[in-house]
């Protein structure tokens, strides 16, 4: 009997959490589906542009704006959905080489460091969304890209960032609590 081939996956082992099982995961992977059609639209929004602007010599003030609001938002929230397909950059090399306690020590840290990331640049997301929503006298107010057309874009671009990181946060979170139970040794029947 052969072996079957090794999967891009084979290195997650019962001490790892695996990533996309959880309820959080598989909702991020299907609101991932959603906004994946936003690529679709941006393209869209771009094609009317070119055919306004060259075909009918009347160019719009909305689509550059538009189109760089959609491809921001699709680009932030590609990192929740990269960690909840396990498809982010990973560099095995060691890892895969470590016995399955060395290995679990090193994922565990590894996920504490992607919270300590979360929690510095969430940091920076949440002055920059809050100054993009609030007045310096505190007053609600959203930011505008102060073009002709002026819409709160680049408001709404620094909250998409927001969720984004809390996202990745939150998922580093739940991983983390998934590893602690799914620890190598660890008595089943608790």
């Amino acid at each position: 009997m052969k072996k079957p081939r090794s999967t891009s996956d084979d290195h997650l082992d019962a001490c790892a959490p695996e990533p996309g099982h959880g309820l959080l995961d598989r909702g991020i992977r299907r609101g991932g589906q959603v906004i994946a059609w936003l690529t679709f639209i941006a393209m869209l929004v771009s094609v009317y542009e070119v055919i306004m602007r060259y075909g009918f010599n009347a160019p719009t003030e909305w689509a550059h704006e538009t189109t760089t609001f959609l491809v921001a938002a699709i680009f932030a929230l590609g990192g929740p959905y990269a960690l909840a397909t396990n498809r982010h950059i990973q560099i095995r090399l060691l890892l895969d080489r470590l016995s399955p306690r060395k290995r679990s020590v090193l994922e565990l840290l590894n996920l504490m460091l992607g919270i300590l990331f979360c929690v510095a640049i969430g940091y920076a997301a949440w002055v920059l969304a809050y100054n993009a929503t609030h007045a310096p006298t505190g007053n609600w107010r959203l930011e505008t890209s102060g073009s002709s057309w002026n819409p709160p874009l680049p408001a709404f671009t620094k909250i998409v960032i927001l969720i984004s990181i809390a996202l990745m946060a939150i998922q580093q979170v739940v991983r983390i609590a998934t590893h602690r139970r799914a620890r190598p040794g660890r008595e089943a029947t608790k």
